[in-house]
């Protein structure tokens, strides 16, 4: 008997991980893509003898890929390798103070003692309570679908609403972390796991107080040869498990006929299929792909999450004092957030991260280099003059790291390259450049983020970080989990 064909728009790490995912179940899946590689944000280039991640830099939670391994029956030593890091970001202040944030707990909690005069308890408490929060409420909502009556009729939901805290709902993030440490420093270091959905954590309730756990209790992880290589490990495995890809192919529309879906247009050519997932923009999808202009407008009308602005530099020179993940914080965090959500600006004074492969590494730069992704976040693109943008806030970034690390950092910068929201955008298909699309800055944004399915068309499905259950690699292989169940249960096996 043929096997029943499922069409999957867009090659990122959610549409190759869905497409593993439904090949295991037996279906004939096609990809098709409208850029020459696989990917999306997950990219790569080199420039100069420098290597660069182009797009998301932090790894956490492995055993979500390894379970895509473990489900299509593959050793996943033969195509992807990482190594835990002991130190998931080193954090830099104003102030001259710096904070290792050690992925073991009692010493992270030792070092906020040493550096912060924190009490140990309140940093081993926090911890542990996020991996409480985690494991009781987060691992139901983050696996299953929010807008399916079967995830509400199950037992587990009961128990992870009697877990949930008055002051993880209806207090902010900022609220919950004051309440928790006493000193500035310690307070911004747990008010930035907001930007991890791209969110902002003087609204985005405390529930997010769960993000912490990922990085600091299961460890931060780096995977040999580059984050590059995650997205050539699962490309890679779809292909072994009879995925066609299908590069170079944008889709001009997806076709259905009696509420149900018949397949999609690809350069002018109907491709028939009764099962279709967009892995793309969600807004882009009903707008572009479904011409519902009603939705994508409902859609447009929810706050967007940020954007980002990198500059991929080529460093002549090597800074110990740093190492892969490195944050240099701005001296007023709230300013900062307001300028991103409400004036759509950045501040002089920018937080700014700096990711360095080459710490783990060497080849990824020349002899005595080092590779620099060096990333603030951006407001999403809402017509901004980015040439101007990029140019005065390249000069706030160059300050910032001029007064933090006492050096000139324009001397070494042998090579540059950039990437603004418009961009992202041109790139992607993200509306807006919006890195998760919606943001979570609303005890209810999770239930505003759009589900992995639609009532209105059978057969049509969605996945990848603008849907249900957010943005990030982690988040992402769930969608595609949570999505290949849904049409599991739709389908059979």
């Amino acid at each position: 008997m043929q096997s029943k064909k499922a069409i999957i728009i867009g090659s990122g790490i959610a549409g190759m991980a869905i497409s593993i995912r439904l090949a295991v179940q037996g279906f004939d899946v096609h990809v098709y893509e409208s850029n020459s590689y696989p990917g999306g944000k997950l990219s790569f280039f080199e420039k100069e003898g420098y290597k660069f991640d182009e797009g998301p830099s932090l790894f956490t939670q492995p055993n979500n890929i390894e379970a895509l391994f473990s489900l299509a029956n593959e050793p996943i030593k033969d195509y992807f390798e990482y190594v835990s890091v002991p130190i998931a970001c080193t954090y830099f202040f104003e102030n001259g103070k710096k904070v290792n944030a050690y992925t073991e707990k009692n010493k992270f909690a030792k070092e906020l003692a040493l550096v912060l005069n924190e009490k140990t308890t309140s940093t081993i408490d926090y911890l542990e309570s996020a991996e409480n929060l985690y494991n009781n409420v987060g691992a139901v909502f983050l696996n299953h679908s929010l807008h399916n009556k079967k995830t509400w009729l199950h037992t587990r939901v009961f128990k992870a609403l009697r877990s949930i805290r008055f002051n993880y709902l209806f207090r902010s993030l900022n609220h919950h972390n004051k309440s928790k440490f006493s000193s500035a420093e310690a307070i911004q270091i747990f008010n930035r796991f907001a930007t991890y959905n791209g969110s902002n954590p003087y609204k985005a309730p405390g529930m997010l107080s769960l993000i912490p756990h990922l990085e600091q209790n299961e460890g931060t992880f780096y995977p040999k040869g580059g984050m590059i290589n995650i997205t050539n490990a699962l490309h890679q495995l779809a292909l072994k498990k009879g995925v066609q890809f299908h590069f170079n192919h944008p889709i001009d529309k997806i076709t259905s006929d009696k509420n149900k879906v018949t397949g999609v247009v690809v350069n002018g050519e109907l491709v028939n299929s009764s099962i279709v997932v967009s892995n793309s923009d969600i807004y882009y999808t009903f707008k572009n792909l479904l011409s519902d202009s009603k939705k994508a407008t409902k859609i447009e009308k929810i706050e967007r999450s940020s954007s980002a602005l990198i500059f991929y530099w080529g460093i002549n020179t090597n800074f110990s004092v740093l190492g892969l993940h490195n944050i240099l914080f701005s001296e007023n965090y709230e300013e900062e957030f307001n300028a991103l959500f409400n004036n759509k600006k950045c501040v002089s004074d920018p937080t700014v991260y700096i990711n360095i492969t080459a710490k783990m590494e060497s080849d990824h730069a020349p002899a005595g280099s080092e590779n620099w992704f060096v990333m603030i976040n951006a407001p999403e693109n809402n017509g901004q003059d980015w040439n101007e943008f990029v140019k005065e806030t390249r000069k706030f970034v160059i300050e910032k790291i001029n007064r933090i690390l006492k050096t000139n950092i324009e001397e070494y910068i042998q090579t540059e390259t950039i990437m603004d929201p418009v961009m992202i955008e041109r790139k992607t298909n993200t509306y807006k450049g919006s890195l998760y699309g919606t943001s979570s800055n609303s005890i209810l944004a999770a239930f505003f983020r759009p589900a992995n399915f639609t009532n209105k068309l059978k057969g049509l499905y969605f996945c990848g970080g603008t849907v249900h259950p957010g943005g990030g690699i982690p988040l992402c292989l769930k969608s595609a989990y949570i999505t290949a169940e849904l049409i599991k249960n739709d389908y059979g096996k």
